[in-house]
Parts: C-alpha cells; sequence; structure tokens
C-alpha cells in the first residue's frame, strides 16, 4: 500500500528582483515529497536555497509560482492551516530575555488554540521529556544556549505537529547541545512526525537523514538514502558525492 505524502512541493520556484543586478532566482523549479516517520534532508552550501524553501514550507514566504502543501494544505491559500500543521525551529529562533521558560510554551500553546487543560498538560509531558524541570522558572535572559534550545523545540511540538521543519537548527552549538538535538528530531522521526532537515554539516545528514537532497542554486542535483546517492554517483561517502556534484554544476556554471 502506497503512503501519501504529507509535504508535496511541486515546481516550486522564488524569484527576487535587484534593481541593480535584475532578478535572482533563489528557487529553480524545485520538486519533492517527504513521507510520516521520516526524516528529509536538505543538504548545501549558503545559498542553495535550503531556507527559502523551509520559509515557503512555513508560509513566511509565497513563492513566486509552483505549489507547496503540508498534511494536505496549500501553503499560499491555506496558510492559517498549514501553520496549525507545522512546528518551526531553526539556529536564529529567538528566546524571550523577561519570559520564563514556562511562559514562553505556555504562550505559544495559546497561541495554537489549546485550551489550558490540554496546554499545561502537555507542557508537564514536555518538560519532562526534555528534562527542562529545573528551568521551568528561569528568566530566557539567564538562559544558557542549550536552555534556550530545549525552549524552542518545547514551543515547536508543544501543540503536537505532524511537521517539524528544521532550518540549520544546529549551527553555532558546542557538540554536546547538537547531539542532545539530534537525538530529539530522532525521536520524533520515530513518534511517526514528517521532518524537514537542513544543513549543511554532512555528518548530520548522514546520522540522521532517511533521505537527502543535495541542493545548489536552487535546484536539486541529487535525491536518495545516502547508500543510494554513493552508489549512483560512486562516491567514498555523502561528503565526497556532495563534493563532486558541486564542482560538477561550478564548472558548468563557468563554461556557459
Amino acid at each position: 500500500m502506497l503512503q501519501s505524502s504529507v509535504i508535496e512541493v511541486s515546481s516550486l520556484t522564488k524569484t527576487y528582483t535587484d534593481l541593480r543586478r535584475g532578478d535572482f532566482v533563489a528557487l529553480d523549479g524545485l520538486s519533492f515529497t517527504a513521507q510520516a516517520g521520516e526524516v528529509y534532508g536538505l543538504l548545501g552550501p549558503n545559498g542553495a536555497g535550503k531556507t527559502t524553501v523551509l520559509r515557503i514550507l512555513s508560509t513566511v514566504l509565497q513563492p513566486t509560482s509552483g505549489t507547496a502543501s503540508v498534511n494536505g494544505f496549500d501553503c499560499v491559500r491555506q496558510p492559517s492551516l498549514v501553520r496549525h500543521h507545522i512546528g518551526f525551529m531553526s539556529a536564529n529562533t529567538a528566546v524571550y530575555d523577561r519570559m520564563t521558560a514556562w511562559e514562553m510554551v505556555e504562550y505559544f500553546g495559546r497561541l495554537y488554540g489549546m485550551n489550558e487543560e490540554a496546554l499545561h498538560s502537555r507542557m508537564e509531558e514536555l518538560f519532562t521529556r526534555l528534562q527542562m524541570q529545573n528551568i521551568r522558572d528561569l528568566l530566557g535572559a539567564k538562559m544558557s544556549t542549550g536552555m534556550k534550545q530545549k525552549v524552542s523545540i518545547a514551543r515547536a511540538i508543544v501543540h503536537d505537529p505532524p511537521v517539524l521543519i528544521f532550518d540549520e537548527a544546529t549551527s553555532g552549538l558546542d557538540v554536546l547541545v547538537a547531539r542532545a538535538l539530534l537525538d530529539t528530531v530522532a525521536e520524533l522521526r520515530d513518534q511517526g512526525k514528517c521532518i524537514v532537515f537542513s544543513t549543511h554539516i554532512m555528518r548530520e545528514a548522514e546520522r540522521l537523514c532517511d533521505r537527502v537532497a543535495i541542493m545548489h542554486r536552487g535546484k536539486i542535483l541529487a535525491e536518495g538514502t545516502v547508500n543510494e546517492l554513493q552508489t549512483q554517483h560512486d562516491g567514498a561517502d555523502l561528503e565526497d558525492v556532495f563534493f563532486s556534484l558541486i564542482r560538477q554544476q561550478e564548472a558548468l556554471a563557468s563554461d556557459c
């Protein structure tokens, strides 16, 4: 029995107009699908278009053309429904200095329309699972980076969304905090969540992602499991495949 896709992206294009340079194409006909219980990795250098596609999926940006849907809801025509079905986290997710960990997560739960009883029950579960009970009354201004990341995770999943989007979420973290975050993502995948995980770190993609799309200049150059990519492109590891594909594209661009 075929499993229906939770995320469907079809021929997605995003173009920006620059008064000096003319049109800049951030996404160029991007298409992919992602399933429940899967971590779908977007791997690419800075400027590849990873953040642009994730912002479209999270309804922050609108595409120039093409379509994107989450759980059957169109990201352009049904943005409020999409937002109720996703949790978003990035390295730049802010934590409010004057709110406690408990207040921040509670605030986002209320934004998602959760009633008080269900919200507080869910928060107790999350604060225990993420080992946050000892910081529940700590102000954001006094939190370490690791503590802030836990709060960011909790508020992204407090409404128990089926889809989670992580945009370079481990960027700038120390090794222990990054490892804990990756472990949490793996647990969420095992719970049946559909996860899109963008990164430029090969080891993260190899360790975590069920399928990987290698992106460059708004296009997907290759897609598949790590083993499939290594076999198809005769690479010793994912890093070997990645740099080989990028070099080929750069060579083609220089010849044009």
